[in-house]
């Protein structure tokens, strides 16, 4: 149970990290929190390393006031993005400012991958020093965070593989993992957009090789029992998708909205698995801003689907915000009036609709959540834990 010193100390920290340069003074008074509280919260967190002073702000007819801000001298965290294609690996500091990246393929076999994941954090440790307090893992399955374990990631079919504790026992630093649309949730949450982080329920959608939700109520990731919640992936919007969802299906939202789906429109459409060259997703999104028709005209069917399910998503959970990402945010000027329409005619008259916006995590959206997987911990309310 969290005591009133523990969410007086995260209130302290969050006025750090969201309106700094900031004094004493000015937390003291938007809080609510006496001087001499304030105060001594902030010599424990200067002390811990968290926060520091960065000179005089104006004055108000005193003392000029002594300004705080949080303290990113290195890194404290390391992210481990692992998606169908590929792992991306990166420190971060307490802003969640990426320091350090490194990337390889994928290989199917657990064990290859896992080894592979661990001699890069501990390269990173070797360069950053012991001031990494902590690992957090981004994955594309069914994943249960209470207990570190994958229960099945069906692009390689790792099955009840226990990550944290592999990667730990060969780290000796803590790991923490989680479905990778509900990690992205939560970069979204701590540092997403303004209309994300100011929200108490969104939800987000990840467009990749497969389609992931994250949910956001109250504040807080919904996980469900066993880290369920959330696979509106494999809803039926259809049948005779262009491919097979990761299920295997060929009814689920994945296999008519993903990566995947738009690249075998494409090829279909251009002929392009034939004679011509095959074009991945970043690829087709390039030749769209190109203006090539064929290219946008795809796009704008993944969109209609994409809508179907959003639109089923608003219904059911009338969120205030839907934040749509992956490699498509790029294309979003593209997509969004066909999404808006299929949205606004799907979603009955009289019922409230949400706010369908991009992500504004570039293009590191997981990679993104493996870190906050890890930052959260610092500034999530004691009293929301």
């Amino acid at each position: 149970m969290a005591t009133i010193r523990d969410i007086n100390r995260q209130i302290v920290l969050n006025y750090v990290r969201e309106r700094e340069p900031i004094s004493r003074a000015t937390i003291a008074k938007e809080t609510a929190l006496q001087r001499s509280t304030v105060s001594a919260i902030v010599d424990s967190l200067q002390n811990e390393g968290l926060i520091e002073e960065v000179g005089a702000g104006e004055s108000t007819g005193g003392r000029r006031p002594t300004l705080l801000k949080l303290r990113t001298a290195g890194a404290i965290a390391i992210g481990v993005s692992v998606t169908p294609s590929q792992v991306k690996i990166a420190t971060c500091d307490l802003a969640g400012r990426i320091l350090r990246k490194h990337e390889f393929p994928i290989d199917p076999n657990s064990d290859v991958t896992l080894q592979q994941i661990i001699d890069s954090i501990n390269h990173f440790r070797t360069h950053d020093g012991a001031a990494i307090e902590s690992v957090g893992v981004s994955l594309p399955g069914l994943i249960d965070p209470s207990t570190g374990t994958a229960i099945y990631v069906p692009y390689f079919h790792w099955r009840d593989l226990p990550v944290a504790k592999i990667i730990s026992a060969a780290t000796s630093l803590p790991v923490t993992i989680d479905n990778d649309a509900n990690a992205m949730a939560l970069a979204e949450l701590w540092f997403g957009r303004p209309e994300a982080t100011d929200a108490r329920d969104f939800i987000v959608i990840l467009v990749a090789e497969g389609v992931g939700t994250g949910i956001i109520i109250d504040g807080q990731v919904y996980r469900g029992e066993r880290g369920a919640a959330g696979e509106f992936g494999h809803m039926i919007v259809g049948t005779d998708a262009p491919v097979a969802c990761s299920c295997g299906n060929y009814d689920c939202w994945e296999a008519f909205s993903s990566e995947r789906a738009a690249v075998a429109r494409y090829n279909r459409l251009t002929n392009a698995g034939g004679d011509g060259p095959n074009v991945d997703f970043a690829g087709l999104i390039d030749r769209a801003l190109a203006d090539e028709a064929e290219a946008k005209q795809v796009l704008a069917e993944n969109a209609r689907y994409l809508g179907i399910g959003i639109s089923n998503l608003v219904v059911g959970f009338s969120p205030e915000v839907v934040i749509v990402g992956g490699q498509i945010a790029r294309a979003w000027s593209m997509i969004e009036e066909a999404l808006g329409e299929t949205i606004e005619r799907s979603v009955r008259r009289g019922l409230p609709s949400a706010r369908i916006l991009a992500s504004t995590l570039d293009r590191e959206p997981t990679l993104m959540g493996a870190l906050s997987l890890v930052l959260a911990s610092k500034f999530a309310a004691a009293f929301a834990a």
